[in-house]
C-alpha cells in the first residue's frame, strides 16, 4: 500500500553525479502516491553530468516522474542553478507538466506556499559562478572517496562517516550566514503575504517558523540526496521532513 501525499517537494538530487543515492531514492518514490509533484531545482546536474556516473538507477527515476506525468499527477519542474540550462524554458507548460522558475501554490486554509530553488540569493552564484562550479567538482570528487572509504568502514567497523557532510555543512552554514539566506527569504515571502518559503539550494532540511517585520512565516527546505536524503511532504494541512535513513524504508532491502 502506497502512502498518500497531497504534495511531494524534491530538490538536489544531482542526478548524473556519483553523490546522488538514486537507488535510495527509486525506493521511497515507489513507496509513495503523491497527487502534486514539486521538483525544486537540481534535479539533473548538468554541470557536472557524465555518462560514467549515469547508471541505471538515474535513469529509473527520471522514469518514475515521466510515468507521474503520464499517470496525470502534476508535476512541476523548477529550475536550479546546476540545471540552470532548463531556464530558457521556463514557462513551458503541457497539460500536466510545467517548468518554471518559482512557482506560489495555493494550500490549505487560504494559505500560500512561495517556491524557488534559492540560488537567486547565493553571492558566490551571482558573482563568482567558476567559483561555484570548482567547489562543486571538489565536492564530487570526495563524495567519490567518501564512498570508498564507507565500503571498507561498513565491511570491517559497521559505520559510516561522512567527513564530505561535515565539510559541507560547515561551507553551507558560513555561505547561509553571509547571505542571510533564511532570513532574506522570509522577509520577502512575508512581504508578499505568502505563508510559507520553501528553497533547496543549500542541503540543509528544516522547517522552522520565523519573525519578519510584516509578521510571522514558516521557512521550509527540503534538503538534498546526495548526504541527508530527505524531501518536504504535505498531507492534510500539515508539512513534513521525510528522512530516508531515519524511515523503516531503510530497513527493507533495496
Amino acid at each position: 500500500m502506497k502512502r498518500p501525499l497531497d504534495i511531494l517537494v524534491l530538490s538536489d538530487l544531482h542526478l548524473g553525479t556519483y553523490g546522488c543515492n538514486a537507488k535510495e531514492l527509486l525506493h521511497y518514490l515507489d513507496s509513495i502516491d503523491p497527487k502534486k509533484i514539486i521538483l525544486n531545482g537540481d534535479i539533473i546536474d548538468i554541470w557536472h553530468f557524465s555518462k560514467r556516473s549515469w547508471p541505471k538507477y538515474h535513469t529509473k527515476v527520471i522514469q518514475k516522474f515521466i510515468t507521474w506525468i503520464t499517470e496525470g499527477k502534476s508535476v512541476v519542474y523548477i529550475t536550479g542553478n546546476h540545471d540552470e540550462a532548463m531556464r530558457r524554458f521556463s514557462g513551458f507548460s503541457v497539460n500536466n507538466f510545467e517548468i518554471t522558475n518559482k512557482i506560489v501554490l495555493e494550500l490549505d486554509n487560504n494559505e500560500k506556499a512561495w517556491i524557488f530553488h534559492g540560488d537567486v540569493f547565493d553571492v558566490t552564484m551571482k558573482h563568482s559562478k567558476w567559483i561555484a562550479k570548482l567547489g562543486g567538482t571538489g565536492y564530487n570528487f570526495l563524495i567519490f572517496i567518501n564512498r570508498i572509504i564507507n565500503w571498507f568502514s561498513k565491511k570491517f567497523a559497521n559505520k559510516k562517516v561522512s567527513f564530505s557532510k561535515s565539510i559541507k555543512d560547515g561551507v553551507k552554514s558560513a555561505v547561509k550566514k553571509a547571505n542571510n539566506f533564511e532570513q532574506t527569504a522570509a522577509d520577502i515571502c512575508a512581504a508578499n503575504g505568502y505563508n510559507y518559503v520553501i528553497c533547496g539550494h543549500i542541503h540543509q532540511p528544516i522547517i522552522k517558523k520565523m519573525q519578519t517585520k510584516k509578521g510571522e512565516v514558516t521557512y521550509l527546505n527540503s534538503g538534498d540526496w546526495i548526504e541527508n536524503l530527505t524531501s518536504l511532504e504535505y498531507n492534510k494541512g500539515d508539512w513534513s521532513i521525510f528522512t530516508y535513513e531515519k524511515s523503516k524504508l531503510r530497513m527493507d532491502k533495496v
